[in-house]
């Protein structure tokens, strides 16, 4: 890793933090949005465009992929779960926000005897768990199926 300590950087007069020059965004500073130019005029425009929406999306979003990667689900799944569930704008549909994922067994889940959730046999090796439930609600409901089904 190299040391910044040469490069090229100023204090923002928007925000007062230190930004490399190498990090504007289209000339504008990353953390604020200012131009290091015309800060007065820039930034009043800037925040007028704004929408807390957005950052309420984004902020939803974060916690649900933190929540479903701690499970052990792949992200790929989880971006698929999000995007079928943005694309869903209708009030009625938004209603079931019901999901379920596959996701990997822990150490305890190997020991333990399962039933399976199609067939309803015990079975203690091999299988896949699921989790399933609704974005509405905290509680998820653990589900296992067994290799013959």
């Amino acid at each position: 890793m190299t040391s910044r300590i040469n490069a090229r950087h100023t204090i923002c007069p928007g925000c007062q933090e230190e930004v490399f020059l190498d990090e504007l965004v289209g000339g504008r500073c990353p953390l604020c949005g200012c131009t290091l130019e015309e800060i007065e005029d820039n930034c009043e425009e800037f925040e007028e465009g704004l929408d807390r929406s957005d950052l309420a999306w984004l902020i939803y979003h974060y916690f649900i992929f933190k929540k479903f990667d701690s499970l052990g689900a792949s992200p790929f799944q989880i971006l698929k779960l999000l995007a079928a569930f943005d694309e869903e704008n209708d009030e009625d549909t938004r209603e079931t926000a019901s999901f379920s994922l596959e996701v990997p067994m822990q150490a305890l889940d190997f020991l333990r005897p399962k039933r399976c959730a199609k067939c309803r046999r015990l079975f203690i090796r091999g299988g896949k768990k699921f989790v399933s439930g609704d974005l509405r609600s905290p509680r998820m409901n653990v589900n296992y199926v067994c290799r013959n089904c």
